[in-house]
């Protein structure tokens, strides 16, 4: 028994000193920055570059000044002096730096069109939410203008109670001259076009 004792007590402290060796990580605080070996750079800057190298490559402008600099590239290598020239007859420099700017070109490109198709991805769910709500907004308006017309069909129009008035006014007028002999006041007799369709 007092073996098990100092066992746990062993333990214990032993828990305890290496709780207190570690650091605790404190949840309210944010964690410090941590050092990068890589340079970081900003992914919207780059995308924003690479699109502007696109649309320059896209243009009539780059194909010319390409073939301006294809052309002196050649003349100079086949015309000028031979101490002068830096690539000779089968150009290799040439080819290698084109093949180069081919290489840097078509990843420029597909970034481009990777964030044209992220832009048009957003506008296609900005345009099928508008369009939910036009919808929505056309259901709502239809059923109010369905619920408009029920009301109105069991509203008093304007012919309705012309109709009615003339109605009363010749039953008045009818009463009147034929209850005069009689000695019946219009007041005795039931008015109403419903009792005398009864």
């Amino acid at each position: 028994m007092a073996q098990e004792r100092e066992g746990t007590r062993e333990r214990t402290a032993s828990g305890a000193t290496a709780a207190s060796r570690a650091p605790r990580a404190r949840l309210d605080q944010p964690r410090p920055p941590r050092r990068r070996i890589l340079p970081e750079w900003d992914p919207e800057a780059f995308g924003r570059l690479s699109e502007r190298i696109a649309r320059f490559i896209g243009t009539g402008r780059f194909l010319v000044w390409m073939t301006v600099v294809i052309v002196v590239w050649v003349l100079w290598n086949v015309a000028a002096p031979r101490d002068l020239r830096w690539d000779e007859y089968p150009f290799i420099f040439l080819t290698l730096v084109l093949s180069l700017q081919a290489s840097y070109a078509a990843p420029l490109i597909l970034l481009a069109q990777n964030r044209q198709d992220d832009r048009d991805r957003v506008n296609l769910e900005q345009d099928r939410k508008q369009n939910e709500r036009s919808i929505a907004d056309t259901e709502y308006l239809t059923r109010e203008i369905a619920a408009l017309r029920i009301g109105l069909g069991e509203v008093a129009t304007r012919d309705w109670m012309r109709s009615e008035l003339q109605d009363l006014t010749k039953e008045l007028q009818d009463g009147h001259n034929g209850h005069r002999d009689h000695g019946v006041f219009p007041a005795d007799r039931s008015r109403g076009r419903d009792v005398d369709d009864r």
